[in-house]
């Protein structure tokens, strides 16, 4: 073949919002025209990008447990074979985050496996330019320039909803699906046996083949197992990595130029931003952000237990916001400061003395930030703002009333700068970051601010 087919190449749906955002970034950084809905969309406002080359879902079903699957996924999945792609990607954070109980991804893999027949559904996590490896079906990931075994990860080893206790993403899988699980590792990649392995693996019991990525070399021999076998294989699940593996092949085989200059836009003088993650990264990035011209304003997430005492909360947060904006600093409101913050033992404790069920609270939150960003927004008349947090960020993006983000512009790998597109003038072309916890440099917000990275992260 000596050129891509025309059309969408891929579809996806994103598990929760930041990561929906990271996997249409890489193919728009890569000159392939990309949206991403907020929900499915309705047949007007996919005419309106009748010519995206990769057409994105993003959703919270990371934070949902497998009757909310059973339930919503069917039709989304749908939709996303309505669109015509030659791949559809269930995309999954690339930390793996998922339990039996919620998140699911064997759960979202089976279901897919009933909409797209297939003798084979590959599976890639690793992506290297996020500092994620996997090794003989081992997931490593960084932290402070340091790759940890996932297992012994200082984050996601004690993650407080899904801590990752196996680092074999093949027996890690194994707990959420009944699904027949075989893997392509590193060496036969390397020696040039994938093919082989892939054709003794697939089968019409239509297997999950997890394939390592360590990388540069095994990226681009990941992204050609999945293209080139895109027929018995149309489904595929993992992290952004399956759009950097794609993107690497593509890239080899000469099907695409390689990557033009990165998209930046212009610094404004303030932005707004929201913050739900504990993650020890965003922990760090606040403080360089009060650091660097912008205000902290700590939320007591206490009080979500109680709906009217959280709309006061959002309230009081609000005028502190506007205060902030009045003095020329840019707000930064955010729930916690690392896993450490008592915030985040106190909300338990709150949510068990109040008798609260925690994710009807945690989707509290996410609204409730969802409600402040809008009304900072609109008081302030500001065009940028950051959500941080993958958990909040579906609910919080939500209620800002846009139904969709195309990539802006580049402020670290998985959290681009976003346009918005909505029907509300005030909301149409909003500038929009949206950060899981984990990603970016000390200066994100900065860099948020000034339109693009200040620092390599």
């Amino acid at each position: 073949m000596t050129a891509l087919p025309s059309g969408p190449l891929l579809a996806f749906y994103g598990d929760d919002f930041t990561g929906s955002t990271a996997a249409m970034e890489v193919m728009a950084f890569a000159g392939l025209s990309s949206v991403m809905f907020l929900d499915v969309p309705t047949p007007q406002r996919l005419a309106r990008f009748a010519d995206r080359r990769c057409i994105g879902i993003a959703g919270i079903a990371r934070s949902r447990g497998p009757e909310w699957m059973d339930a919503e996924l069917p039709r989304i999945y749908a939709a996303l074979a309505g669109l015509g792609a030659p791949l559809v990607h269930y995309k999954v954070c690339s930390t793996f985050d998922s339990a039996p109980h919620i998140g699911s991804i064997g759960r979202a893999i089976d279901i897919g496996a009933g909409v797209f027949p297939a003798h084979w559904i590959p599976l890639v996590i690793g992506a290297p330019a996020l500092a994620r490896y996997q090794a003989f079906g081992n997931l490593f990931a960084g932290i402070s320039g340091v790759a940890y075994r996932l297992d012994r990860h200082p984050v996601m080893a004690n993650h407080p909803v899904t801590p990752m206790d196996e680092a074999d993403v093949t027996r890690h899988l194994a707990s959420q699906t009944q699904r027949r699980i075989g893997l392509i590792d590193m060496a036969a990649l390397k020696r040039g046996d994938g093919e082989v392995r892939r054709a003794a693996l697939a089968g019409d019991d239509a297997p999950v083949v997890a394939i390592d990525v360590l990388d540069d070399e095994t990226l681009a021999r990941a992204g050609e197992l999945i293209w080139r076998n895109r027929a018995e294989g149309p489904f595929v699940a993992g992290s952004q990595g399956v759009e950097y593996a794609l993107v690497a092949h593509w890239r080899a085989a000469g099907l695409i130029p390689e990557a033009p200059p990165a998209m930046a836009l212009p610094a404004v003088r303030q932005i707004a931003a929201v913050s739900g993650s504990c993650s020890p990264v965003t922990a760090r990035q606040i403080a360089h952000a009060e650091q660097s011209g912008f205000t902290g304003i700590r939320i007591d997430v206490n009080r979500a237990t109680d709906p009217a005492s959280w709309d006061q909360e959002i309230g009081r947060v609000a005028a502190l916001a506007l205060d902030a904006l009045g003095v020329g600093t840019s707000p930064l409101a955010y729930t916690a400061r690392g896993p450490e913050d008592a915030a985040v033992a106190g909300l338990a404790e709150a949510c068990r003395s109040a008798g609260a069920n925690p994710s009807q609270v945690n989707d509290r939150i996410g609204a409730g930030l969802g409600s402040l960003l809008g009304r900072i927004l609109d008081a302030g008349r500001l065009r940028r703002a950051v959500i941080a947090g993958g958990d909040t960020s579906g609910h919080a993006t939500l209620g800002l009333g846009i139904d969709a983000l195309s990539a802006a512009g580049m402020l670290a790998p998985g959290a681009p700068l976003c346009r918005a597109h909505a029907e509300a003038p005030g909301r149409d072309g909003l500038e929009l970051a949206l950060k899981g916890g984990q990603i970016g440099a000390d200066d994100y917000f900065s860099a948020a601010r000034h339109g693009g990275a200040l620092a390599p992260g």
